[in-house]
């Protein structure tokens, strides 16, 4: 990356998925209906169930890794708070959403704690979190 990562350059794009393969499959959706509509029978009618199955499939094998990643960011957040945060606190860390932690996870060590406290007496969402940040802490491994 040519500038370091922040709140207005953090969300990434995959062009293979989100451009080719995405775009592939709702042209193939969008031409099985019209030949099933020009051409009505058995075979059109299941082209485009069977489109429809592919587009599904396309989006679940996105779907699946981003849940897991979101696991494991989750883990890690609440690792790293426990590791930051005073023992009185760590029961709090537990009653964080995972939207919370997914947010937390690109504050800088020296802020994460406070941001957290806020995230739960505010309940702030991951975007408020990002938006509060001020110490950027990159994360170029998200899919």
């Amino acid at each position: 990356m040519s500038e370091p990562q922040n709140l207005k350059n953090h969300a990434r794009l995959d062009p293979p998925y989100h451009f080719f393969l995405s775009s592939i499959s709702i042209a193939t959706v969008i031409i099985a209906i019209v030949y099933c509509i020009h051409h009505f029978c058995f075979y059109s009618v299941w082209l485009v169930v069977l489109s429809l199955a592919a587009l599904v499939a396309l989006s679940r094998m996105r779907q699946y890794p981003l849940k897991v990643q979101d696991r494991v960011i989750r883990l890690e957040e609440q690792l790293r708070l426990e590791a930051l945060a005073p023992p009185e606190w760590h029961a709090q860390i537990y009653r964080l959403t995972e939207d919370q932690l997914i947010g937390l996870r690109f504050a800088a060590d020296d802020e994460v704690v406070e941001l957290a406290k806020q995230a739960l007496e505010h309940h702030l969402n991951r975007k408020q979190i990002k938006e509060r940040i001020k110490n950027w802490r990159p994360d170029y491994w998200r899919l």
